[in-house]
Order: C-alpha cells, then sequence, then structure tokens
C-alpha cells in the first residue's frame, strides 16, 4: 500500500512541473515510450500534443533506426519487438489490442515490412496484408493485389518495399515485383487512394539515364539474383506514372582478387554463401562447417553508376568479425541503405537460440560499425519477421 502511495504522489509531482521541463524530460524518450504515456493522464496528453513538443520529438525521432522483430509463441503471446539505435534495451510495441477486431484468435500472422509508422502484416490463413499505424493505432485491410489472395511464402523480402509519407501526410505505397509470363511487372497499392496500379518493367534499351544520382529518389526491387547475374527493376520513388526499368547487373571485378565471386561449398554440395539484398546493395555472408556453421567473412556491394555492374564496395575487418561470429545452423538477413549508411540485421538460430547482428557500414568514411544488441529473449519463440524501419513521427 505503501509503495502505491509513493509511486501516485511521485507521479502527481511531476505532473505539478513546468509543461517546458516535462516536455525536455520526455524527450530524452524513445517514441514508444512517449505514445504510451499519452495514454497515462490528461495532463501528458496535453503536452504531449503540444505543437511544438511534436516538432521537436519529430525531429530527433526522424534520424532514429529501428529494428523491428516479430515473435510469436505458438498459438498465443503475439509479440512485436523494436530496438533503436539511441537507446539500450528493446521495446514491446503493443499492437495485439489493435489487431484484435480485425485478427480471428490462432490466426496465423508474418511481420513483411515497415516504413515511417506503417508496419505491414500478412495473414498466412486468410492470405490478406494488414497495415498498422504505430501512432494512430489505425488497422485495416489492405485489398488483394491484381495476383490475388497470396501467402506468406509468396512474399520475398528484397522484392518489396514499403515508402510512409511524404512527412506529415497519413499515407504510404507499397510496392513489390514479380515475374508474370516471365516479364517483370512492378505492382503498387497507394493507401489514399486505396487502389493497385500496376505497370511493366522495360529494358533500357535507349541507354536512358534511369538512375537518380541522389540515392533517396530511387526505389530498387530484386526479380532474380543468379551466380553471375541479377534482374532488379528501378523506380522512381516520387510519382505513380514513373516507369520501372530492368537492371541486369554481372558480377565483375572484386574485393576477392578481382574477377568473378568465389563460390564454395561444404558436403552434400549445399552452398555456404548468403546473399542479402537492398536497395540496390548486396551483402555476401560466408561461412564454414557441417550443422554448426562458423561465420568466416561479410563482404558489401553495390551497383555501379550505370546499373550494369556488381562493385565491390567493402568487408567486415577480420578483427571485427571475430568479434561477431557464432555457431548457427541457418541464418536469414535484411538489409537497408539511407544517408549514405549500410545497415545489415543477420538473425541466426542453432539449437532453439536465436542470436542478431546488427552491422551498418558509413560509405563516405568507410566504417564498419557494430551495434550491440541485448537479448531479446527469443529461446523458444519462432521468429515470424524482421525489418528496418526509420522515420517515426508523432503526427
Amino acid at each position: 500500500m505503501n509503495n502505491h502511495r509513493n509511486s501516485t504522489t511521485s507521479a502527481i509531482g511531476f505532473c505539478l512541473l513546468p509543461s517546458e521541463l516535462i516536455q525536455n524530460i520526455l524527450l530524452y524518450l524513445v517514441l514508444p515510450e512517449i505514445i504510451r504515456l499519452k495514454l497515462v493522464s490528461k495532463s501528458f496528453s496535453h503536452i504531449i500534443s503540444d505543437q511544438d513538443f511534436i516538432r521537436a520529438c519529430n525531429i530527433r525521432s526522424r534520424s532514429s533506426t529501428w529494428l523491428f522483430v516479430y515473435k510469436k509463441r505458438w498459438p498465443r503471446d503475439l509479440t512485436l519487438h523494436g530496438f533503436t539505435d539511441q537507446s539500450q534495451r528493446w521495446f514491446q510495441i503493443p499492437i495485439a489490442n489493435s489487431l484484435r477486431p480485425i485478427i480471428s484468435p490462432g490466426e496465423d500472422l508474418y511481420f513483411l515490412t515497415a516504413s515511417g509508422n506503417f508496419l505491414l502484416f500478412v495473414s498466412n490463413t486468410k492470405k490478406v496484408v494488414i497495415f498498422v499505424n504505430l501512432v494512430t493505432q489505425t488497422v485495416k485491410k489492405i485489398p488483394p493485389s491484381p495476383l490475388g489472395p497470396r501467402c506468406t511464402s509468396s512474399w520475398r523480402r528484397s522484392g518489396m518495399k514499403l515508402v510512409a509519407g511524404p512527412p506529415g501526410l497519413d499515407r504510404f505505397r507499397f510496392l513489390f515485383v514479380e515475374l508474370v509470363e516471365n516479364r517483370p511487372i512492378l505492382f503498387v497499392y497507394d493507401s489514399e487512394s486505396q487502389k493497385w496500379v500496376s505497370m511493366e518493367a522495360k529494358e533500357n534499351v535507349a541507354n536512358l539515364p534511369c538512375l537518380s544520382e541522389r540515392e533517396s529518389e530511387n526505389i530498387y526491387l530484386s526479380v532474380i539474383n543468379g551466380r553471375n547475374e541479377s534482374v532488379l527493376i528501378v523506380v522512381k520513388s516520387h510519382g505513380d506514372s514513373t516507369t520501372p526499368f530492368i537492371l541486369r547487373p554481372q558480377f565483375g571485378g572484386g574485393g576477392n582478387g578481382g574477377g568473378q565471386l568465389t563460390v564454395r561449398f561444404r558436403w552434400g554440395n549445399v552452398i555456404d554463401r548468403l546473399h542479402v539484398y537492398g536497395d540496390g546493395h548486396m551483402m555476401i555472408v560466408t561461412s564454414d562447417g557441417v550443422g554448426k556453421m562458423m561465420l568466416t567473412g561479410i563482404e558489401l556491394w553495390g551497383l555501379s553508376l550505370n546499373g550494369r555492374h556488381w562493385q565491390y564496395i567493402s568487408k567486415v575487418p577480420s578483427k571485427l568479425m571475430e568479434q561477431i561470429k557464432k555457431p548457427h545452423g541457418v541464418m536469414v538477413g535484411c538489409l537497408e541503405k539511407r544517408d549514405g549508411i549500410v545497415r545489415a540485421a543477420l538473425m541466426s538460430n542453432f539449437e532453439g537460440l536465436w542470436h542478431i547482428i546488427w552491422l551498418t557500414y558509413d560509405i563516405q568514411t568507410r566504417h564498419w560499425i557494430w551495434v550491440t544488441l541485448p537479448d531479446c529473449k527469443m529461446m523458444g519463440s519462432n521468429m515470424a519477421g524482421f525489418a528496418f524501419s526509420s522515420g517515426i513521427t508523432l503526427s
């Protein structure tokens, strides 16, 4: 009883502080904590709704990068965890109550991708895509694409992109590419019109300048990734009528003494390389071992200026490799590039224990950084999707 009285007294005392001081204190919190506080009392809600506070909070939060991990203990306890490079711990993102009106008990959900305030999930049971707004807690189903209902296995991480905004607008576009009758077709959903449009990607036979020098203006989606050549499409990030172009980058020259990529095998002819694609870049992860695999190298590659070649950029230094390598049986990854920084997350599992590696590479300074993560406590859980996100704001 005394502890309850003390906490109540402390909360009341905090609310009696000048609003400017409270705002300065709240700005040290990350957005999920601020959103929760808004529900605590009318005093907090009034302070957090102040336009000056919203502007200050948005300036700080837009520069944050989040890694979201969706885990579940079948068939309940569906939890989205988030970690930001501006904090030192994982945050639980409350979305269960928001999903309840449109999700049946026991429905199999998978986390697809994220951008800004928006998260995309797919129901493997009903084969529908669902979006969640983290701030407003809005939840809606997206109508089926022209390809019809799609299950979880139909969605390729490197072949889709969620684009929130422009800033200040509560809208998004969801893009994905698929081969239809051996032709790359781009499908785009606009949350404002609530409609899909589809466009066939064109070969750049006239050698038109289809790559913008400003990286934020290009969206790259992978169609096919082969041993010696990849097929991607590139489209401008702004404008619904922009024609998507086909890129066919080949491997030639690199960090391994030039020439083709080194391809190694282990017993059973199982390739010990993982290719992770995203935003016109590729990370090649190599491992050695049988059953119990160990990381041996990580290389970063990017598109040439004309989009015709994969060019070697850098590799993780050996000293850093010794710090991050752990035994693994299976590994998956995601990759993004924003503001000259390439970010990659590698998630592995060994004997039921999950491990996450977050690496960043600064293109300008050519410097690698390992973002250390605390334990996400995923032992015994099923990993049901993970993705980077940025640009989360209060409005």
